[in-house]
Formats: C-alpha cells, sequence, structure tokens
C-alpha cells in the first residue's frame, strides 16, 4: 500500500532554513505529482506546492520565491527546501500523493494518501 513518510521538521528562528523529505513507496512514485500541505493550529489545511511528473512546479503565494519543491525519483523521495522561515510558517508539513496521478492542485480532496506530518516551528 501507499506509505509516505515525512521527515527534517524542527525548530529554528525566523529567517532560518529546513529541508523536509518524505519517503514515497508503494506505487510508482516517478509516474506521478506529488504535494505539500501544512496545517497550522486552528486552521484549515493549506496547499503550499506541487511538482508534477515531468518536474514543473507550482506554489502557492505565501511560500513563493521562499520554497522550493523537487524530487528524486531514483531515491523515491519529494523534498521541500524552505528558506526565509517565519513565525507564520510555523504549522505540521505533510506530503500527500493525489487520487489521480497526473492530478495534482491545491484542494486536499484531490489528493488520497497522506504522510504522518513533520512539526516545523519558527520563533521570532
Amino acid at each position: 500500500q501507499v506509505q509516505l513518510v515525512e521527515s527534517g521538521g524542527g525548530s529554528v528562528q525566523a529567517g532560518g532554513s529546513l529541508r523536509l523529505s518524505c519517503a514515497a513507496s508503494g506505487f510508482t512514485f516517478s509516474s506521478n505529482c506529488m504535494g505539500w500541505f501544512r496545517q497550522a493550529a486552528g486552521k484549515q489545511r493549506e496547499w503550499l506546492s506541487s511538482i508534477k511528473p515531468s518536474g514543473p512546479t507550482n506554489y502557492a503565494g505565501s511560500v513563493k520565491g521562499r520554497f522550493t519543491i523537487s524530487k528524486d525519483n531514483a531515491k523515491n523521495t519529494l523534498y521541500l527546501q524552505m528558506n526565509s522561515l517565519q513565525p507564520e510558517d510555523t504549522a505540521i508539513y505533510y506530503c500527500a500523493a493525489p487520487k489521480r496521478r497526473g492530478t495534482c492542485d491545491w484542494s486536499p480532496a484531490t489528493y488520497s494518501s497522506w504522510g504522518q506530518g513533520t512539526q516545523v516551528t519558527v520563533s521570532s
């Protein structure tokens, strides 16, 4: 079955950087688009970025220019490089695989598989 395992979260000061990883298994990773989301306490899950199988990427306005999504098909791993982190970036971060392998958009309903999440805390 599909399994997604995030890692790389932690606590940083404002202006710092973190790199999240998402190890994928149980499906053909290279043929699927993938997405990153986050959920802050008391808020709805927010789409951050997605990447198509061939490489094109999309970003939410709140993270564009600061976050970079990438993937290593040989390692079945998705990444999210996060720079210039701010306290408002504090949240649990999730990777997600879609219901339809070529369709990754902003809606959580588009995705059928989620990791357990990794906590990112940014202090001022």
